[in-house]
């Protein structure tokens, strides 16, 4: 039977080396693969390249890896809750790649689906299109312009589940989905972290969202924060 478990972070991030590129899931706070990127923190791995929607906060999620200096580009689609990854960007001490956020989830799927490359709408006659080939296609009787954009190829992808089982097999919960199973579908090697980890069998076949055909690692996670963004509620009467 197979199995994917690994016992510790250590075993889990093996091979992860400075200066590889890495896809991390995640949607905002929700959903972050909080262990493997304290893991990264603790094994100071630096000149990494992260694909992913945000950069987390200040002091959470990527944030902690941005503080320590252990990043040298993000591609992401929305950056907009980190001060430090401002700072870094307007002193040039970061590099950036600003990616609509449809056609970053795109990119990422279309390793998975072994296609490697996709043309896109969005981004044509804006800053996103500067040096990429566009062509006119006909489309539903409609010819519009289309940008071509390559599908990602990171070393290894680091996503978190809510469960999963020993082969890998992942559910998620609510908007961790997002950018998770996207993620999890391009790595060469995909690290999952999961909040309960199951034997082969006890997961409903109808509930898997992620197939573990995608992983090849898989760590039951412990102390999850799981920080909100930002906090909002109606003032009582």
């Amino acid at each position: 039977m197979i199995n994917k478990k690994v016992n510790s972070i250590e075993e889990a991030l093996q091979g992860v080396e400075s200066g590889m590129t890495l896809a991390v899931g995640g949607f905002g706070l929700s959903g972050i693969p909080e262990n493997l990127i304290q893991g990264l923190v603790d094994k100071k791995i630096n000149n990494l390249t992260c694909i992913s929607n945000n950069a987390g906060v200040d002091d959470f999620g990527l944030g902690l890896l941005l503080q320590g200096r252990q990043i040298k580009k993000m591609i992401s689609s929305y950056v907009g809750e980190n001060a430090e990854f401002e700072r870094q960007m307007l002193a040039g001490e970061l590099e950036v790649e600003l990616i609509p956020q449809g056609t970053l989830a795109t990119r990422l799927m279309a390793t998975g689906y072994g296609m490697p490359a996709i043309f896109t709408p969005a981004g044509v006659g804006t800053e996103v299109a500067e040096g990429k080939e566009i062509r006119k296609f006909t489309f539903h009787g409609i010819e519009k312009e289309y940008l071509l954009e390559y599908a990602f190829e990171p070393d290894f992808a680091l996503v978190k589940a809510w469960k999963g089982d020993t082969a890998g097999n992942l559910v998620f919960r609510g908007a961790t989905a997002n950018f998770n199973h996207p993620a999890a579908m391009c790595g060469k090697i995909t690290i999952a972290e999961v909040e309960e980890l199951v034997e082969v069998g006890e997961l409903d076949p109808n509930q898997i969202h992620t197939p573990g055909v995608y992983v090849n690692r898989i760590l039951q996670g412990a102390k999850y924060e799981k920080r909100i963004e930002n906090r909002t509620v109606q003032p009582k009467p």
